[in-house]
């Protein structure tokens, strides 16, 4: 078996870009590593790699770093400490209020009411739960793929589970009014806060949800921590195998600096959050105005009006152009951007929100400004995407069409 080998700290390695000549504008994917997360994952690392369950002094460390992270995000969420859990991921975390929500209230019904624009893990769940005999109702979206809120609820219905903002398009989701619908039915709201933990305020008593997910990278914490919420008085059932720890909801040992680092950075966003995105929703913004004026034939996805919507995203689709081409002459010209769905950009499957909402989802990108962003990036993005977008449908013959 040929052996890895990774070039020495003297070795010449290969021409890499100055990281002053690229612009990371893929921010609702995953997020670098925020300072605050950086600086406590280090300590962490140092003071909390004991096991929490042990009654020695280099577990019971660990034990308190823990607790203290459980507090400091259900301080931010405006929940009790023992209602917060860390599963391994932001889909372990969906999979399982979505799974342990549904099984909890299995005698009452086997229905799970959601919207086709979901994350493709809640999705997933839901054809578990088919699998096993129970129905997925899917709700109606509009074209900016905001769900049109039903009269009411079938009484079979076991759970709800919705999106606060959906990841393609930033579209921001009625919460209040499905959360209003439930109450009225007595059925548990799951809130799939992934892409709005970190962008906008996020508080467990103004969205009604009975429980809430998240996913720590998306934010500025390290990959491999995802967040679960559930309130006490919600019926829930572990779908998977029982582990005495992390209070019976998840599973294996907890990645305590992990969790640390995540909180930090949750704590940090919270004061960051409210003047970034003023800052950023001027740069989609620009672009929104601009694109359509220098690129013929661009479609923008989502809604026009910046109140509706996450403040850092936009989505573009760009006729006669292919995504993947698209993204790797971007890339070239030191743009990181994603293609189709945030789940299939290494496939060529469409994108299941473009297409649910019945927007183009041929030769189309997601762009995604964050912390490091400024004008500079869209003075450069907007000089250069009209002319990669030329030179493509030039090649393919397109060009004038």
């Amino acid at each position: 078996m040929e052996r890895l080998s990774f070039p020495s700290g003297d070795a010449p390695g290969p021409a890499l870009r100055s990281p002053t000549d690229r612009s990371y504008l893929d921010w609702a994917s995953t997020a670098p590593l925020h300072p605050a997360a950086r600086a406590a994952l280090l300590a962490a690392w140092d003071e909390g790699w004991g096991d929490p369950t042990r009654l020695y002094r280099e577990g019971q460390q660990a034990a308190r770093l823990l607790a203290m992270a459980r507090e400091s995000v259900a301080e931010v969420l405006g929940v009790r400490a023992d209602e917060v859990w860390f599963p391994r991921s932001g889909t372990e975390a969906a999979q399982l209020a979505v799974l342990g929500a549904a099984g909890g209230r299995r005698r009452i019904g086997r229905r799970l009411v959601t919207s086709p624009v979901e994350h493709s893990c809640v999705l997933a769940a839901g054809e578990q739960l088919a699998a096993a005999g129970g129905q997925v109702d899917l709700l109606e979206v509009d074209g900016t793929g905001a769900v049109r809120v039903p009269d009411r609820l079938p009484p079979d219905t076991a759970l709800v589970s919705l999106q606060s903002a959906n990841q393609e398009l930033g579209t921001l989701q009625p919460v209040a009014a499905v959360a209003a619908l439930c109450r009225a039915a007595g059925v548990p709201l799951h809130v799939d806060a992934a892409q709005s933990l970190g962008r906008a305020p996020v508080r467990m008593a103004e969205l009604g949800a009975d429980l809430l997910t998240g996913s720590g990278h998306k934010f500025g914490g390290p990959p491999g921590v995802g967040i679960l919420v559930t309130r006490t008085g919600t019926r829930w059932r572990n779908p998977d195998p029982a582990d005495e720890r992390g209070g019976g909801r998840v599973r294996g040992f907890e990645d305590v600096p992990g969790v640390v680092a995540t909180a930090a950075a949750l704590q940090a966003r919270r004061h960051e959050l409210i003047a970034e995105g003023e800052r950023l929703t001027g740069y989609v913004e620009r672009l929104r105005t601009a694109l359509p004026q220098q690129v013929p034939d661009v479609a923008l996805a989502g809604p026009a009006e910046a109140s509706a919507r996450l403040p850092h995203l936009l989505t573009a689709s760009f006729l006669y152009v292919d995504g993947e081409r698209l993204v790797g002459a971007l890339d070239a010209a030191g743009f990181a951007v994603s293609s189709g769905s945030a789940c299939t950009a290494s496939s060529i499957t469409p994108s299941h929100v473009l297409e649910a909402v019945g927007a183009l989802t041929h030769g189309n990108v997601r762009i995604a400004f964050g912390r490091d962003s400024d004008d500079t990036t869209v003075d450069r993005l907007l000089a250069v995407l009209p002319v990669i977008v030329a030179d493509l449908r030039a090649e393919a013959g397109v060009a004038g069409l």
